[in-house]
């Protein structure tokens, strides 16, 4: 399943009502270590179909960057059951991201 793109409209219907776990990739088109970080997380979409994956930029969403304390990017978070189960800060390896999402 390809990256999915969560705004302000999809947010509560894609993220926290989502039967299953969400990854959130937060980021902005003008950082560098977002752009580098993007791959990896494209890779988890499209190999993952236990976990829903997407992208939600904070420039053009700063009330839900707001809502979750985002105050570095890029930065992931694990969602599930509408809450933050895990939080990660900078760019991570492939390997670090699956590590901390759920294993199916």
């Amino acid at each position: 399943m390809a990256t999915l793109k969560f705004t302000t409209d999809n947010f509560e219907e894609e993220v926290l009502k989502s039967d299953k776990p969400v990854l959130v990739d937060f980021w902005a088109t003008w950082c560098a270590p977002c752009r580098m970080q993007g791959p990896i997380v494209e890779e988890i979409a499209n190999e993952r179909d236990d976990v829903k994956v997407g992208k939600l930029d904070v420039d053009e969403n700063p009330e839900i960057a707001e809502k979750y304390g985002i105050m570095s990017i890029p930065t992931l978070l694990v969602i599930e059951n509408g809450e933050v189960a895990h939080q990660m800060v900078g760019v991570h390896t492939k390997q670090q991201i699956s590590d901390f999402l759920p294993q199916a």
